[in-house]
């Protein structure tokens, strides 16, 4: 990667950014210096909010670009012709329908600042976000590795250049073994975390082995949220559950081993039910009860939970909602400015990066069991999670959300499975209020691409048709996938592709009900 065209920074959100001129192998102003030494960029400062590396490059006429999201994807990973203002998180390409040839930049994952593009008939801009909170991290002269920066070359085909960006950004992750086929049964979309108890958890782990049919690899059977006391979503301590309900989660996860599944727990490791004094001091719509993990106390919480799940037996975790009580927003309100301004966390000496990377370690540290990471920023939980949820929600209530959510981040985010995590596009709903015949599709799609799948099983939904197509699924998922996987083949014009390359065959799935796509939902 060359260096840059011209350096700029920025002391504080409320300051405009300043030019920083360069001086020898540095680039520096308002106290902020800039290193750029093959790729990696280093800050050192007392105080900074942002730093910005241009590029100057002619834009191809009528070229397609394509960035990542910072978190989950919301059915919202596109190619677009040019628009200066877009936001690209972590990466870009830029195709030349001209040429047939696609180029771009990234970087590394796990760096230690927000990192994002912008493109424009003149060049591109990488945009450092090194905040703590709303506000400049207080370095106080230290040295900070912000990123490396990589440049991506044709490698063929949208598809297949897209292959190589994201492989290359993560040559640097230590080898870990890679988790056996991910697939089991979680109740989320039929129960939604309410008027369940330990019979019905007992029977969807009873489902998910009988619909598997004896294959060598077990599934998994995830009780997700509402088991503990307090309702859904409203916070720890994980210490118990629901009383009367769930008296004996160690017992639940023996029986569903017994049964033959694997069982797996959710959690929201940073928000309790009652106001904390090491609460974070974000604007969040329950004040006082998002955690703070610059708390060492708070980590020491998170490590302690996960050793009571697995010593429960819960051989699988999925923690969720930490992006959001960080930073007090969802991925689409996130945008540039990522959280409310003015706040801070209560240390203030590292960047918000470097605090959630040292999160995601303490979860990954505190646990063998197998790691899902939902509302989890992916390119800083690249190497840190087992497996990714990598778009919001499917829904069990309406197919939409399942077309616009699963379908695309599926088709956008496949590159990612295997390099940085298991790709999980989450569950397929298998429920009275949505159509089979199309939760069907997705459920052959998900199986053929070898990445994470989970059903959602109502048991008063199941039917013959249903338990055929959920047992051919579910064995084919648990067997890797097909060889050589999935492509989408209109990605360039479609954000959830209806044309499929599986197994040297193209597929051709329509997602659309008979009215077509409904922009009410």
């Amino acid at each position: 990667m060359r260096e840059p065209s011209a350096v700029f920074v920025q002391t504080d959100l409320s300051d405009g950014l300043t030019s920083a001129p360069r001086t020898g192998a540095t680039w520096s102003a308002r106290g902020i210096e800039i290193a750029w030494a093959d790729g990696t960029v280093e800050v050192t400062a007392d105080a900074v909010a942002r730093v910005a590396l241009r590029w100057s490059e002619r834009l191809p006429p009528g070229a397609l670009i394509l960035g990542d999201a910072w978190e989950r994807s919301y059915g919202d990973l596109q190619w677009r012709h040019q628009q200066p203002d877009r936001l690209l998180p972590w990466y870009f390409l830029a195709h030349d329908p001209a040429t047939g040839t696609t180029t771009g930049a990234g970087v590394d994952v796990q760096p230690n600042a927000f990192c994002s593009w912008t493109v424009d008939a003149d060049g591109y801009t990488l945009w450092l976000d090194l905040r703590n909170g709303g506000g400049p991290t207080r370095l106080a002269g230290r040295t900070l590795v912000a990123a490396s920066v990589r440049p991506f070359k044709d490698a063929g085909t949208p598809w297949q250049t897209l292959n190589a960006a994201v492989a290359s950004l993560s040559t640097r992750l230590p080898e870990r073994p890679e988790p056996a086929p991910v697939v089991g049964a979680n109740n989320w979309y039929y129960a939604y975390g309410e008027n369940f108890d330990e019979k019905a958890v007992l029977q969807d782990a009873a489902t998910v082995v009988e619909l598997a049919d004896g294959h060598p690899v077990k599934p998994f059977s995830v009780v997700d949220d509402g088991w503990y006391p307090g309702g859904v979503c409203s916070g720890g301590p994980w210490d118990r559950g629901i009383p009367g309900v769930f008296d004996d989660l160690a017992g639940t996860a023996a029986t569903i081993k017994s049964l033959g599944a694997r069982p797996g727990l959710w959690f929201r490791p940073l928000f309790v039910r009652e106001p904390s004094p090491r609460a974070s001091a974000v604007p969040h719509d329950a004040a006082g009860r998002a955690l703070d993990p610059t708390y060492p106390e708070v980590l020491d919480g998170i490590r302690a939970d996960l050793q009571r799940f697995q010593s429960w037996g819960f051989e699988l975790v999925k923690h969720d909602f930490s992006t959001f009580d960080v930073f007090g927003r969802f991925g689409p309100a996130m945008g540039s400015r990522l959280t409310g301004d003015g706040w801070q966390l209560h240390d203030n000496t590292r960047t918000t990066a470097e605090v959630i990377l040292d999160l995601y370690r303490v979860i990954r540290d505190a646990t063998d069991a197998v790691v899902i990471g939902c509302n989890t920023v992916g390119h800083l939980a690249a190497g840190l999670v087992d497996v990714q949820r990598s778009g919001d929600d499917t829904s069990g209530r309406d197919w939409e959300r399942t077309r616009k959510m699963g379908v695309n981040t599926l088709a956008f985010r496949l590159p990612q499975h295997g390099r940085f995590f298991t790709v999980d596009a989450d569950c397929v709903p298998c429920t009275q209020e949505t159509p089979w015949e199309l939760n069907e599709r997705f459920l052959q799609l998900i199986a053929r691409s070898g990445t994470a799948l989970f059903v959602s099983i109502d048991p008063k939904a199941r039917t013959q048709r249903s338990d055929r197509a959920l047992r051919d699924g579910i064995r084919l998922a648990l067997s890797g996938g097909e060889a050589p996987g999935i492509e989408p083949l209109d990605w360039l014009e479609n954000t959830t592709p209806n044309a499929w390359r599986a197994g040297g065959e193209t597929i051709h799935y329509d997602w659309s009900r008979p009215w077509g796509a409904d922009p009410i939902n």
